[in-house]
């Protein structure tokens, strides 16, 4: 029994040593899932508020103006940094259609997110997160 247990003593490091790295890279991996889903949930964010901004405004052009303002804003409130800056579209091309025609503003915001600080082999430095949404004109208000 005592040379039993001699020869099991120090199994559980060498255990512990075998294993480590493959639980650091399951939790790298949950850090990394939640960091891509929190930013996809900001930037969804920040296109919904950047539609609905440029769907109130009276004109195109300001609608434009506000609906990025609105976007940059949001991204900034929930300290989003976007590598390069993000990429704010609002398609107001549908502001042209005369009162009583259905019509929307269409906000696209793209971020590069960083994850290069998240220490896993082969994982690119960023990841590009692009969200689209759509928001109605009212029908019966005067376009301009």
């Amino acid at each position: 029994m005592a040379t039993r247990t001699r020869r099991e003593r120090g199994s559980a490091t060498v255990e512990l040593a075998v294993v480590a790295p493959g639980l650091l890279m399951i939790v790298a991996l949950l850090v990394l899932g939640g960091r891509i889903t929190i930013a996809g949930g900001s930037v969804e964010h920040a296109a919904a508020e950047a539609a609905r901004t440029a769907s109130i405004a009276r004109s195109a052009s300001d609608a434009a103006i506000q609906g990025r303002d609105a976007a940059e804003a949001s991204l900034a409130q929930q300290d989003l940094l976007c590598v390069g800056g993000p990429s704010i579209q609002i398609d107001t091309s549908q502001f042209s259609r005369p009162p009583g025609e259905p019509a929307t503003v269409t906000a696209t915001v793209t971020c590069r997110v960083q994850l290069s600080d998240v220490a896993i082999p082969g994982l690119p430095g960023s990841r590009e997160i692009t969200e689209t949404v759509q928001s109605p004109l009212d029908t019966y208000r005067m376009r301009g």
